[in-house]
């Protein structure tokens, strides 16, 4: 699967930002059932997860990400009582650990720019 050319470099970021606006829309902008709520973010999540290891074809670091905001959305819709601080701490700790670990493991699709060569003056 080719990585769509609007994702650029950063496949994994771009759809990280769209699981994060889901997100924000079903906590601000839709009423709906702690339960329903559970259930969108879980679906959103791991399907940003599954997406990014398909197209950047290693992609355990975007998985683990999706599965971790999959299992925190399904643990807030089951009872745990995390204020919304306490799940943005956690989630941020994940992605950055794994972002950390993913950056050494994956290869760009798209070639890094060449900076142009100085200026003789």
């Amino acid at each position: 699967m080719r990585t769509p050319l609007f994702l650029g470099r950063e496949p994994a970021a771009w759809l990280s930002l769209f699981a994060i606006l889901v997100k924000l829309v079903s906590a601000f902008g839709v009423q709906v059932s702690p339960e329903m709520q559970a259930t969108v973010n879980a679906v959103a999540a791991a399907g940003m997860g599954i997406l990014i290891a398909l197209a950047v074809h290693d992609g355990l670091g975007a998985a683990l990400v999706g599965f971790a905001q999959a299992a925190l959305a399904l643990g807030i819709g089951l009872g745990l009582d995390w204020s919304a601080d306490k799940q943005a701490v956690v989630m941020t700790a994940v992605t950055i650990a794994v972002g950390m670990w993913d950056r050494t493991q994956v290869t760009a699709k798209v070639p890094a720019k060449t900076p142009l060569p100085p200026i003789a003056g």
